[in-house]
């Protein structure tokens, strides 16, 4: 059901598919995980979506956060709920649950993620060649930094129903990374680590490579 609450390392986590207008054929996907408590967001590109691959970029992802990885919630896809991932899970002690079925707003964070991040950035196009699944994951390693380190991102509070109208409160708007440093997660060491990794990025040349990796990536698009 809905979170309550839960500290920084557990989030919710779904694969996007780059199909164009058919599942025929092998294609790009987009493994994309969103952290609850800070909204740390970390994507990863593979092609299809074989249930070894998919563990190989949970792997990947969880090594990349810079807290551990302590659950994951997807819905009841067959890339995710298999013995593959749930043995891995038992060993790494990460708590692997999923969304109700008929309940959408169970995986709400992803679903927004999965637009905000992938689909308006990279859109509908279909990808199936081996360069642009490379471009994709190129593209990815530069905008997880802008993504986490420089866009504030606001979190629902609570709503309330009045009347006919739903009013909404949302907390200051705050990155992913300022989230994370406030959490009280992490240790000396690892808040040296990134800081050091804030302090070196420059947010304008970040967005500048984003770009020219876009238009690198429509260029290999399926037309």
């Amino acid at each position: 059901g809905p979170w309550e609450n839960p500290p920084p390392g557990f989030g919710e986590i779904d694969t996007v598919v780059h199909c164009g207008h058919t599942l025929l054929g092998d294609m790009a996907y987009t493994v994309n995980y969103t952290d609850i408590a800070t909204t740390w967001t970390e994507s990863a590109a593979q092609l299809n979506k074989g249930q070894e691959r998919t563990l190989v970029n949970i792997k990947e992802i969880r090594d990349r956060l810079p807290f551990p990885l302590k659950g994951l919630d997807p819905d009841s896809g067959s890339e995710f709920i298999n013995w593959h991932l749930k043995g891995w899970c038992e060993e790494e002690k990460v708590d692997l649950s999923r969304s109700r079925p008929n309940h959408k707003n169970d995986n709400a964070h992803i679903e927004q993620k999965n637009y905000s991040v992938v689909r308006r950035l990279v859109g509908y196009d279909r990808y199936s060649s081996k360069e642009a699944f490379e471009v994709l994951g190129k593209l990815y390693q530069r905008l997880r930094l802008f993504m986490n380190f420089f866009q504030p991102v606001m979190q629902l509070q609570h709503k309330s129903r009045h009347g006919a109208r739903v009013r909404k409160t949302y907390d200051t708007a705050r990155t992913p990374y300022q989230r994370t440093v406030e959490s009280g997660v992490l240790t000396d060491q690892q808040l040296v680590q990134l800081n050091t990794i804030y302090q070196s990025l420059n947010p304008v040349r970040l967005r500048t490579q984003i770009d020219h990796l876009l238009e690198q990536l429509w260029a290999c698009g399926d037309h």
